[in-house]
């Protein structure tokens, strides 16, 4: 099973699930934007990800430097609670599968979490060639 915390706005986001799709996989999407998070819910997932709230947060296209998080002096504690109320924050799309949990930026990093990849040649949505025609991976 593939799940993917997606932004439907996001073309990084919509990309990544045209990935998995076209690699084979029905994923789980969930709208985090429709859904929200809890905070059980991100904290396991940034543990999974190796991520931190600092780390996963979306600090463009969101009110980030608006609500004052952008300032190194804010703590974790702080920047989770502002996700909590605006899930824009952070940012997407996240991935799931029996391969581990990713941050999926860019969104060839998604290959690491597939058994399976689309058949090859295959571009990502900036035209930039991510499989060859045998399918081998072109970037990282």
């Amino acid at each position: 099973m593939v799940l993917i915390h997606h932004n439907p706005d996001c073309g990084t986001s919509r990309n990544v699930l045209r990935i998995i799709k076209d690699a084979g996989y029905t994923p789980l999407v969930i709208d985090y934007l429709k859904e929200g998070w809890t905070k059980a819910q991100l904290l396991a997932l940034f543990a999974a990800a190796d991520l931190t709230p600092r780390s996963a947060l979306r600090e463009t296209k969101s009110p980030a430097k608006e609500l004052g998080l952008l300032n190194k002096s804010v703590s974790d504690d702080i920047i989770l609670e502002a996700m909590l109320e605006h899930p824009v924050l952070v940012n997407r799309p996240i991935v799931c599968s029996p391969k581990g949990v990713k941050l999926c930026r860019p969104s060839e990093a998604v290959l690491d979490l597939l058994e399976q990849w689309p058949e090859g040649p295959y571009e990502k949505e900036d035209g930039e060639l991510i499989l060859d025609a045998k399918g081998n991976r072109l970037s990282h």
